[in-house]
């Protein structure tokens, strides 16, 4: 009985050939791969800067309420419902309410309730967002639109 074995090496050709033959094989796969993801969208859209708050009903006079997930507070008065960001205008970190208004918890900007800056190293006070009424009789926010402090909608 024989036992065939066979000690033959690969000759450095049959191993760049069957390195090519992988390598062309690899890219071909790959650029399938691109071309199926090429029509999918690489980014998800950017959530819309007008927003729903509610009905007018549901801002009593002289109330405020923050909408969390939109950093606002929106306060209705005698004169009507505005719109404040919450965002600092120093470096961008969200205030919370304080005694005296807002209180930046990173730099320390101080802000009234209407958004005037009172101390610390804000440049200028809190943003104001354009409110306006739906055709569906819903309050909606504009982020994408500041107006000048104090302009509010009159109810």
């Amino acid at each position: 009985m024989s036992s065939i074995t066979t000690n033959e090496k690969v000759s450095r050709r049959d191993f760049l050939s069957i390195g090519a033959i992988v390598g062309a094989i690899s890219a071909f796969a790959l650029s399938i791969f691109g071309l199926m993801k090429f029509p999918m969208p690489g980014l998800f859209p950017d959530v819309s800067s007008i927003f729903k708050i509610g009905k007018v009903e549901d801002f009593p006079v002289d109330s405020s309420k923050i909408i969390s997930d939109r950093n606002v507070m929106v306060s209705r008065d005698a004169e009507g419902i505005y719109a404040i960001s919450l965002v600092c205008t120093h470096l961008g970190c969200i205030v919370a309410p304080s005694e005296s208004g807002y209180k930046c918890p990173c730099h320390g900007s101080v802000y009234d309730v209407l958004g005037n800056v009172l101390g610390g190293p804000a440049p200028k006070g809190l943003n104001w967002f354009e409110v306006s009424l739906s055709p569906t009789g819903k309050l909606l926010v504009d982020a994408s639109k500041t107006v000048k402090a104090g302009t509010k909608f009159a109810v």
